[in-house]
């Protein structure tokens, strides 16, 4: 009888990486191939795919052994999910049949789905388990070649690429030596748009409000009659978009990785923009399902996420939008345990006055009743509305402004400015006590008492604000917020009061 031999692998749980030791073990009896420990559907189809790829390698497979085989992942209460357990299956039984001579399987962790020919097929959530397996301080992490880029991007671990599974038996018995894959460098890239801010006509204080939300991070909401350019609007907004940092390009390719949607890039180097249509489901946004995935926010998550014809959304994906956009991320509760997935993203919206589009408009007749009116508004709550930083009425551009020749408008301007206001905002954040902030409007009040700085006229003027108008405490601390960008966008230490002042009138409608 052989060995029970045991390898380390790796299960998803969200976005993180839990252990899971594959064990082997043969003994008497008629043939069967059992998997044990809470595997789902395709794990045990893993019988049948590492039986043919070892067969198609010239390896006699678990079908032509006479004698019991069990497969055992353990923790057996952890539900395993997918095909990443072929290869360390495949290597146990290889071991526990004596077919593959027996080495240290301490420092090592294994991954990949197997193919019929024994190649190995890319995986998800590569990136995620190399970060785990730094943690346990294993030393090798062996994955099919296609993610090796992906997990190569972590430091202090040695990433094998394996192709096939006679070149992984080759290099486990000493033979051919497979070469560790090289660090991976990180390329920070801007967003591909459909449409850059110099390409729209007119629309100036929109684009100047888009510019202060690039520049913080800050969610706004533009608001006007149908065909004044709101949606060109959002779909601008990446061109002029900083590039994101190392740190925030692994948060992006961990969630995207795990949600399998890699599509062949090492990494997530460029600020995703995300735009769900208004009849998505309420776990496509906000994530979950039976095996838990990242949402539409996650998959937002250091970007945009732009919600055309806002009030046409379930009320309960709206109202479900508030805590993330709170904490910067999203709990899903299961009777077994709650994941958590990060969704600090940027919400920008866009929506009608009224259902025909025209309410209080001066051009066109709104044809709406007031109770429609009322009716279509009512379905933003009050709270909702509070998040959004920035709000704006976005008017119809004249036609003389439209006829008259294109203005030359650099994209690079826009996106160096924004870039400009990041980098202060990066030196300034090095000396707070709250970790990983990355933008103004991620700021905590105590964070707004430490970093806004007032003159004597912004002071003077903030009071007049605050006696003449009513601010909830939420709309205080987002109004300087607002207000430390602008002052960051000109390069000012201190906020002054026309950076109070532009700052409070995107607060108006919000407050009314």
């Amino acid at each position: 009888m052989g060995s029970v031999p045991k390898l380390f692998s790796a299960e998803l749980e969200g976005i993180d990486a839990e252990l899971v030791e594959v064990e082997a073990d043969l003994h008497v009896g008629l043939h069967s191939f059992t998997i044990v420990g809470l595997a789902d559907k395709a794990v045990s189809e893993a019988k049948e795919r590492v039986s043919s790829a070892l067969k198609n390698s010239g390896i006699k497979p678990p079908t032509r052994e006479n004698r019991k085989i069990t497969i055992n992942l353990a923790p057996a209460d952890t539900k395993k999910v997918g095909s990443r357990f072929d290869l360390p299956i495949a290597i146990a039984y290889l071991l526990a049949s004596e077919q593959l001579s027996l080495f240290d399987t301490r420092d090592k962790m294994f991954v990949g789905e197997l193919s019929l020919d024994g190649s190995l097929r890319s995986i998800g959530g590569v990136l995620n388990i190399a970060i785990f397996a730094k943690r346990r301080n294993i030393r090798f992490l062996f994955v099919p070649s296609a993610n090796a880029a992906e997990a190569a991007v972590v430091m202090g671990i040695s990433i094998i690429p394996v192709t096939t599974i006679n070149e992984l038996i080759a290099h486990l018995e000493g033979k051919v030596l497979i070469a560790p894959q090289p660090l991976t460098v990180i390329q920070p890239e801007h967003a591909t748009s459909s449409v850059t801010l110099s390409e729209i006509r007119g629309q100036e204080s929109a684009k100047r409000a888009l510019l202060i939300a690039a520049a913080g991070g800050h969610n706004i909401l533009m608001s006007g009659p149908p065909g004044t350019g709101k949606t060109m609007l959002a779909q601008a907004l990446p061109s002029i978009l900083s590039l994101p940092s190392t740190e925030e390009t692994i948060e992006m390719t961990r969630v995207y990785s795990a949600a399998g949607m890699m599509h062949d890039t090492p990494f997530i180097a460029w600020r995703p923009f995300r735009a769900p249509h208004h009849s998505a489901s309420l776990v496509s946004i906000l994530g979950g399902g039976q095996n838990p995935r990242p949402g539409e926010i996650s998959l937002a998550h250091r970007g945009v996420l732009f919600f055309d014809e806002l009030p046409e959304f379930n009320r309960d994906i709206l109202e479900g939008l508030r805590q993330p956009l709170e904490d910067g991320r999203v709990h899903i509760a299961r009777a077994r345990k709650t994941i958590s997935f990060p969704a600090r993203f940027m919400l920008a919206a866009a929506m009608n006055p009224c259902p025909c589009g025209y309410y209080n408009n001066d051009e066109k007749e709104c044809t709406c009743t007031a109770h429609d009116v009322f009716r279509y508004q009512r379905k933003l709550s009050g709270p909702l509305l509070d998040r959004f930083d920035i709000q704006i009425e976005v008017q119809k551009v004249p036609i003389e402004e439209l006829r008259k020749p294109r203005e030359p408008q650099n994209d690079d301007a826009f996106r160096v400015m924004v870039a400009s206001a990041r980098k202060t905002q990066a030196r300034r954040f090095a000396q707070s006590s709250t970790p990983h902030i990355h933008a103004n409007a991620e700021m905590s009040s105590r964070d707004i008492e430490q970093f806004a700085h007032f003159d004597e006229t912004a002071e003077l003027f903030l009071k007049q604000i605050l006696e003449k108008n009513f601010l909830s405490t939420r709309g205080y601390y987002r109004t300087l917020k607002v207000a430390r960008t602008i002052a960051d966008l000109a390069a000012s230490e201190e906020i002054k009061k026309e950076h109070l002042a532009e700052a409070f009138q995107y607060r108006i409608r919000v407050e009314a």
